[in-house]
Order: structure tokens, then sequence, then C-alpha cells
């Protein structure tokens, strides 16, 4: 009989928050667990770091040339014909999705035979006027609960770097929902048929409000110095202190770490939650016969170089985590593939078809990640990774190969390269000091940009200046 399979993703999950990987600070026990029963993919990205574009990675197998999402907008139509939940559905799978899609229209299934909404605060939904359960059924479920009430209530806002622990019983947490959704799914399921469940979580994404024994014991950690790199003056024009959702900006020491303090206290309680969703599939029999795979849409800048929130090509932003573990037996265990395998969303899609032995589509931009996690040397590795997002009138073009990084900004022809071995934190910028070896990191730009129809490029040349625009999606 076919694998069931569980897709996790949280939201705005930076790559090195895992305390297997290395991090000294946020305690992540149960995904380090699920890493040791499996695979955990050091060098894994969002090409297109933010939402709704990693989100169509991640559900199509196609880059951004595909999926035609090049940077954040709300309100463009799905319209893919070919999706993760519908190849899964496809072959007779029963699909769920709970939590956090940002597909547009809200009720797009994008494939799934069911979903049950919580995508956060919908911009583009979110109107007083308008009944919630048009869009999110957590925000309905809420006010039916004893203590339960509007969701925002708070005050925080949702890009704020303000923290403040949940007030409400921890039951009432999006968190918690998720999962006691996903429980509930177990026990209603069809037993004759495979599942694919999607499980979604809304944080760490802002507001920084997990239940107050997972924000206090980050105060308790020493106080945070995020790291600020030798280039991050150049960015001074994107400053403004006195927005607390700034994308650039130099906060008190006291909100700074206030705002760590929620975020590693929003993984810590998600870390928490997994555990309590695979612990309930072992009591149904099923933790045996389910591949798991856990990631993020994007990551977090968190202050370093007086950046927060994404959509920026450091590795704050676009690294994500990615953890496959399978069946017992099924693979060695404790893998960690490292540079030699740059990773995207893009992959997903593919690898997860892989690990159910059914067919991956033609088409598809990603490849299955599969054997890698076996121990196996993949047969065509990804030479070098191109990611770009627009922000601020601009797009910001980035390459990497897992050793090094390349980046472009198209508004000003601005050049940025980095030795991802040497400073992992990004710390310096090289490109002053070397600028030949910008050549073949040019030359790569350039064969990737030459036919885009923002004419970024020419067969020699990059192009400042041009304005950047969305790609149409291909059908």
């Amino acid at each position: 009989m076919p694998r069931n399979v569980v897709l996790i993703t949280a939201d705005q999950w930076r790559g090195d928050c895992l305390s297997g990987a290395g991090h000294t600070v946020v305690r992540t026990p149960y995904l380090d667990q699920l890493a040791g029963r499996g695979a955990r993919f050091d060098r894994a990205y969002s090409a297109v770091p933010s939402c709704i574009p990693a989100r169509a990675a991640l559900h199509t197998g196609l880059a951004q040339t595909g999926h035609g999402r090049t940077g954040y907008r709300d309100g463009v139509p799905w319209e893919y014909p070919v999706t993760l939940a519908g190849e899964f559905g496809r072959h007779g799978y029963q699909t769920r999705a709970i939590g956090k899609l940002h597909a547009y229209p809200e009720r797009n299934r994008i494939g799934f035979d069911e979903v049950t909404l919580h995508d956060g605060y919908l911009h583009q939904a979110r109107d007083r006027r308008v009944d919630p359960r048009f869009h999110d059924d957590y925000a309905a479920w809420l006010e039916r609960q004893p203590g339960g009430g509007d969701y925002t209530d708070h005050g925080l806002d949702c890009n704020s770097v303000v923290a403040r622990p949940w007030a409400r019983d921890e039951r009432l947490h999006p968190t918690n929902w998720v999962v006691s959704e996903a429980v509930d799914f177990l026990y209603r399921r069809d037993p004759t048929a495979p599942f694919l469940l999607h499980l979604s979580f809304h944080r760490p994404h802002p507001p920084y409000d997990p239940p107050a024994w997972a924000f206090e014991q980050y105060l308790d950690a020493p106080p945070y110095e995020p790291a600020v790199g030798d280039w991050a003056d150049g960015l001074e024009k994107w400053r403004d202190d006195s927005r607390a959702d700034a994308n650039y900006a130099s906060y008190d020491a006291r909100t700074v770490h206030r705002a760590r303090a929620g975020y590693y206290g929003h993984m810590s309680h998600i870390d928490q939650q997994i555990n309590r969703f695979v612990q309930a599939l072992g009591e149904f029999g099923l933790a045996d016969d389910t591949w798991i795979c856990f990631t993020s849409d994007h990551g977090e800048m968190l202050g370093e170089h007086r950046l927060w929130r994404k959509a920026y090509p450091y590795e704050g932003s676009a690294r994500v985590p990615l953890i496959l573990s399978g069946p017992r037996g099924v693979l060695p265990g404790g893998t960690v593939v490292g540079s030699e395998v740059v990773a995207e969303l893009r992959d997903v899609m593919p690898t997860l078809l892989d690990c159910a032995g059914l067919e991956v589509p033609g088409g598809l931009d990603g490849r299955s990640l599969l054997p890698a996690a076996r121990g196996e040397e993949l047969r065509s590795p990804r030479p070098y990774l191109h990611g770009e997002h627009v922000l601020f009138g601009e797009s910001l073009q980035w390459l990497t190969d897992g050793h090094a990084k390349y980046v472009w900004f198209s508004g000003s022809g601005r050049e940025q390269l980095f030795d991802l071995d040497a400073d992992p934190g990004e710390l310096h910028d090289l490109a002053p000091a070397a600028p030949a070896s910008l050549t073949d990191w040019r030359s790569r730009l350039i064969t990737e940009l030459t036919a885009r129809p923002e004419a970024y490029a020419t067969d020699a040349t990059l192009i400042p200046g041009r304005p950047p625009m969305d790609l149409l999606p291909r059908h």
C-alpha cells in the first residue's frame, strides 16, 4: 500500500534556527529527533523569499520563471494546472490542508480535497464588513470558544517587532489549533486510502505572541546583538526607525531582545506541537507508514545588518530548514546533506511524490532529493541556484552554489559577493576588493536574465535601472 505523506511548513523560520544544526540559543529537540530519523538539508533555500511566491514554488515544483511570481503581490489568482495536492489526488490519495495556504481566491483548494484555513492577518481579505468564515476558519472557530474573540485584539501588528505572551488559554493559540485539526483528521480520514496531509503553521511569523512559558525562557538568554556587516550602511535609504514593522531600522536593545524571545518562543512552541502530532500518528498506528517533511517558506532577518522581515537575498531571509523523515528503516537516519546539494522549495513536490512511489510529472523545475536523503549522490546536482525578489522598486537578484553568494541590485547595479564557507554571517562584502572574481558570477546571472521581459541583461551585460515586473504564469 502507498505510504502516507505529511508536509509540515512553518512561516518565516530561518534555516539556521534548529538546535540540531548548532544554534546556540533556540531549542528544537523534537525537530532534531525527526532529523535524526531521516535527513536534514543544510543548504535549502527559498528562491523568492516571501509568502506567496515561496508557496507557489512549494505547491507547483516550478521556479519563478515557471510560476511567474518574482515579488509579493496579493490578489493574483492561482491558476496552476499541476499541483502537489492535485498529483497525489490523481493517484487516489485523500488530501487535506490545515492552516496557511495564502492562495487566491482564499478558498482556492489548489488541488486539495479540503482546506481548513488560517493565513494570519491577510491584508487582501481582512475586512470587518466581510464574515471571516469566508476566508479564516480559525478566526471563526476562536470567536465561538469561551475566552475567544478576535485574535487581533491584543494590538500587535502582523509584521512588527513588538512582542508579548499569548494571553488566552494555550489550546486557543493558532499553533495548537493546527495540530488539533490534524488529529481530528486522523479520526475522520478514509481508512481505505493513503493520505497527503499538509500542516501549515502561521508562526513564527509575527505577531510575536507565543505562550508565556515559551516567551519567558528566551528572555533569560544572553542579550541579543544582531550581527551587522561592513556593507550594511549601503542600505541606509531603506531606514525608518519610527516604524515597528520597518525593513531597515535600529531599534533599542530591549525591543530587539524581546523580539528574539517572541520569535524563538514560537519555534519552541511549534516544536512541541509537532511532537504532539507525531505522537498522535503513533497512537493511530501510522508512524511506521508515513513520510514527514518539514520546511518553511522563507526566513527572517531578525535585525541582522539592521534588516528585518524577509524578501532579501541574505541567508537569514532566503535560507530555510528542510527535514525529510521516512518510515522506520527506509532512510539511514541522521544524514546531514551539506553544501554539495543546493536545495530549493521547488524540490519538495517531486521529492514527496518520489517518497510515495508516485510518478513525477514532466515539466517541473524541481528534482527529487530522496537519493541525497539516502546518502547517495544526485545524478544532476544543481550547479547554482538563481533567486530574486522585488523590493523598494528594484529587483534583488542573487546566485549561490552553497559556498559563495553573488548579489546584484537591478536599480543601482550594485554587486556583492560573500564567501559562505568562511563568512556564513555575510559580514564581509568581497566585491569591492576582488572585482575579477565577480566575472563568472556575473556571466551566470546574465545567462539567467537575458531572455527576461524586464530586459535586465543583454548577451554580455547586466543593465541596471530597468523597472521590475512579475512574470506571467506558465500554463
